[in-house]
């Protein structure tokens, strides 16, 4: 039995000495075969440096550029994933016959000629950039766009140059939409500034002139933003890294608060991106801000222009339908009217604010001005902004379907209010608004402030005139309207495009030297839909977002809407 233990012992040990030399042998073929590969791939290494050696910088640099393009094309697939189909809403209004009253039409063709002015320099001198130096006759960006250039200018102006019938501008700008505009750059952008300039124009650029590239950069970018909203409570950052996906708060915002006109200023868009993708995400997350602040206390029952995306609840009590809350009120009657008056939920918190607005905010001067004062803290400040001009028009765009039969009370308010935005063009120099004018003593609808005197091609006093011209045709709007163009072109205009001036009140200002994206996006095609008939983009078929991009109603009759998940 010994014996046999002691063989198989032997046995054991042979084959562990010979299963041992075999992986021995196998390893230093497996060593020599990698230093072969090794010295086969230095050699091939060599050789090829020496050819890169012989070539010129020119051909090393289009080789480089042909690797690019091919990862870039890789990505560009991977990207443009195609999208459901979706039937287009009925779209009403595109087209329009020209003013039959001549002197309209040549009004209507000197702002065209201005349009024309403004995209050819912006062309010439500012391609590819955000904005336009007008008189350094080169490219201007803000930190709102981060640090890259995306063309906000080219994506702004594109519905206006459509509108307009300027076809061969619209295809150089779809161009290069479709060849450069890149978001996946190392780029901390405004969540707010890039959805209503960008995803609005590309939507509205998509719905007038049918062009899928145009749904589809717009798709891509919403989800670029889509991490702004990786907050304790949902509330999204004012502000996301396109490449990274890091979101963060402006550093002045009341202690780290995300501001009411941003977070509230994204239902229209991000509507209609759940309706064309059939991708309930976009609505969930408005729809998420909405019922937030639904359940929140309002002092007085005004919604502060500050909100901490970490607790939830409000920074300091400052409430203002100017600059900070603004649009958030505009797109709460705006969601009622795009759901073809469905979101009555929309409309009722529309109804609550105006009537604490009314209640707190809006006063009668002591020379009979209405103005739109803003609270801070418990006391009303007598100052009124440039940007709250636009409430005129949201006034009485809201007027129909407003409570107990206040249709003409809030057609009168939005009246009174163009009256007292005309009156602070009207007490300038250049005969154009100033930023903010106040009420105190004897001073009314005046800029104190030495910087509050500029003007900076704002589009708000212009879009009231337009909502008042189309809700009442008195022939007023059209002539304060005339008298805004007409002292743009005279003030504004240099040889390189259009610029803002520093002093409303001097004869001869200083130049600001930026010729603003929306300057194209509203203030020109506002003014172009003045002097137009009122069959082109009907306010019963389109609603225009707060950067005067117009997208369709959502007639439940005419789109499978009430079949999409996000609205079930």
């Amino acid at each position: 039995m010994c014996q046999m233990k002691t063989v198989e012992q032997r046995d054991a040990r042979l084959n562990y000495q010979r299963e041992t030399a075999r992986k021995m042998l196998f390893r230093r073929e497996e060593e020599e075969r990698l230093r072969n590969k090794i010295r086969a791939d230095h050699e091939k290494a060599l050789e090829e440096a020496k050819e890169k050696l012989k070539k010129s910088r020119d051909e090393i640099r289009a080789e480089i550029q042909t690797e690019k393009n091919k990862v870039a094309q890789e990505m560009k697939k991977k990207e443009s994933k195609p999208l459901p189909p979706v039937p287009v809403p009925n779209l009403i209004g595109i087209n329009s016959e020209d003013p039959t009253d001549k002197d309209i039409r040549e009004k209507r063709d000197k702002i065209k000629e201005m349009m024309k002015h403004a995209w050819e320099n912006y062309r010439q001198y500012g391609w590819g950039h955000n904005e336009l130096k007008p008189i350094a006759r080169k490219g201007h960006s803000t930190n709102i766009f981060g640090n890259s250039q995306m063309g906000a200018t080219i994506v702004d102006a594109l519905d206006t140059l459509y509108i307009m019938g300027l076809h061969d501008e619209f295809r150089e700008g779809q161009d290069w939409i479709d060849k450069n505009l890149d978001f996946s750059v190392n780029s901390e952008v405004s969540v707010f500034e890039v959805n209503i300039r960008f995803i609005g124009g590309l939507l509205a650029a998509y719905y007038l002139s049918g062009q899928e590239v145009f749904k589809l950069k717009a798709v891509q970018l919403a989800g670029k933003l889509l991490p702004a909203f990786n907050t304790p409570t949902g509330i999204p950052w004012a502000m996301v890294n396109l490449k990274s996906g890091v979101g963060r708060n402006w550093g002045w915002a009341s202690a780290g608060s995300s501001i009411l006109a941003e977070f509230g200023t994204l239902h229209m868009e991000f509507v209609h991106l759940s309706y064309l993708t059939g991708d309930p995400v976009y609505y969930n997350k408005v729809m998420h801000i909405r019922k937030l602040l639904q359940k929140m206390d309002r002092p007085n029952g005004l919604y502060p222009n500050y909100l901490n995306p970490r607790t939830g609840r409000w920074g300091q009590h400052h409430t203002s339908v100017g600059g900070l809350g603004d649009s958030f009120y505009e797109y709460l009657l705006k969601a009622w009217l795009m759901s073809d008056k469905m979101d009555t939920e929309a409309r009722k918190m529309y109804d609550d604010a105006i009537e604490a607005i009314e209640r707190h905010l809006i006063r009668k001067s002591n020379g009979g001005l209405t103005y739109i004062g803003e609270w801070k803290n418990g006391h009303l400040e007598r100052k009124m902004g440039h940007l709250t001009c636009f409430a005129g028009g949201m006034f009485a765009l809201g007027a129909d379907g407003s409570r107990d039969d206040k249709a003409g009370h809030y057609l009168q308010l939005g009246a009174e209010i163009a009256h007292t935005c005309h009156e602070s063009y009207d007490r300038t120099t250049l005969k154009l608004g100033p930023e903010a004018f106040k009420f105190d003593g004897g001073l009314e609808a005046v800029a104190v402030r030495q910087n509050e005197k500029y003007y900076i091609l704002r589009p708000e006093v212009i879009e009231t005139y337009w909502y008042m011209w189309r809700f009442t045709h008195d022939p007023k709007y059209r002539q304060w309207g005339w008298e805004a163009a007409q002292a743009i072109d005279k003030y504004c205009r240099v040889s390189g495009g259009f610029s803002g001036v520093k002093d409303v009140y001097s004869s001869s200002p200083a130049y600001d030297d930026v010729q603003q994206s929306f300057f194209l996006a509203e203030t020109l095609k506002y003014l172009y839909l003045l002097f137009s008939n009122d069959d082109l983009l009907p306010l019963d078929n389109w609603v225009f977002n707060t950067e005067a991009h117009p997208l369709p109603v959502l007639h439940l009759a005419n789109t499978t809407l009430s079949g999409n998940p996000a609205y079930r």
